[in-house]
């Protein structure tokens, strides 16, 4: 699938053309939301983390060394990379990572585990935070492009949705990195972090938009064609009115997203708009799909139709990158509360 993506110039939309990229975060941005009518957010998952969320780092903040080692071959669909920073006991508190770097003569030996990485099972290359002092914190973390190798053992979990799309619990055991992988500035780990969530959030937002429509589209043609009482039941005023509704949820996530996107691709700062975008859209997703299953009545539980999956894949989204909780924080604060 990643070499076809490459052959079609998918994975590379937003990046330089010197790389074999398209220079076009809008198409991008267009990219994310149409990959919901392939049915699977899987994968759609899967996709996202290698070119949406795993590249973009090593594109802004690595050398060119990096890009040619890893960044080019990624967007060839010959090497998939997988950002690995949430860990058992450090999720949005990223502070709290653990994995240790302990420097070495020529690199760094890494030591530690991440947990509920996308796409860690199949990754070649896994953009790592790290500690790189015994305190970590906002101040000790830095990124280690660790190459599939020695010591790096990866174990798929189990899920209610993502089917498609591996995640995986990742151990490093005594890991050599040459320095030449050290990614960014050392210590200088958590501003990349920052600096990514915003791409990855938006990507969510997009998602969860893309993912509203195609439920909506698919039970408005179902409501349609299904017959109780002497008629179709998109005509009954309960389910035409349910999904009036819909239509007003799609329309306001897809308009605050579109907000976000326009102000991030124009170089402004967009964190409170990108932080709402994500807020408005991913339990709205959920909320909205759950809905269109009612409306399915018994075929809604059945897998036949595919909205049951869209159910169980939409209910990461107020968890992943962010939780909804997170999300209202960082709004609570950009208000100055």
């Amino acid at each position: 699938m990643f070499g076809r993506l490459a052959e079609l110039g998918y994975i590379g939309l937003k990046f330089p053309e010197g790389y074999g990229g398209s220079d076009d975060p809008v198409a991008d941005a267009v990219f994310a939301e149409e990959m919901a009518w392939c049915g699977s957010g899987g994968l759609a998952a899967g996709v996202g983390a290698h070119c949406g969320i795993a590249l973009p780092p090593i594109w802004r903040f690595g050398t060119e060394d990096q890009k040619q080692r890893f960044l080019v071959p990624g967007i060839r669909g010959e090497k998939i990379a997988a950002l690995a920073i949430t860990e058992p006991d450090a999720g949005s508190d990223v502070a709290s990572i653990r994995t240790l770097a302990r420097k070495v003569d020529g690199g760094y030996v890494v030591n530690g585990s991440k947990t509920f990485i996308t796409g860690g099972v199949r990754a070649d290359l896994l953009v790592t935070a790290v500690k790189t002092t015994d305190q970590g914190g906002h101040h000790g973390l830095s990124f280690l492009i660790v190459e599939r190798g020695p010591g790096v053992r990866s174990s798929a979990l189990e899920k209610l949705g993502w089917h498609a799309s591996d995640t995986a619990e990742i151990q490093f055991e005594d890991v050599f990195v040459p320095d030449e992988n050290l990614l960014g500035q050392e210590n200088g780990g958590f501003y990349l972090i920052m600096a990514n969530f915003q791409w990855e959030r938006l990507l969510m937002a997009l998602g969860a938009v893309g993912a509203m429509k195609v439920a909506f589209e698919r039970t408005r043609e179902f409501a349609l064609q299904r017959q109780a009482f002497g008629k179709p039941i998109g005509h009954h005023q309960v389910i035409r009115h349910k999904l009036a509704e819909i239509a007003v949820t799609v329309e306001a996530g897809r308009d605050v997203t579109y907000a976000a996107l326009r102000r991030y691709v124009a170089g402004e700062d967009a964190v409170r708009e990108v932080t709402i975008a994500k807020l408005a859209t991913q339990r709205s997703a959920f909320d909205v799909i759950d809905t269109c299953l009612q409306i399915h009545g018994g075929a809604g539980y059945m897998k036949e139709y595919g909205i049951e999956r869209a159910a169980r894949d939409a209910r990461l989204g107020p968890i992943g990158g962010g939780t909804d909780e997170i999300m209202k924080e960082i709004l609570g604060r950009s208000l100055g509360l």
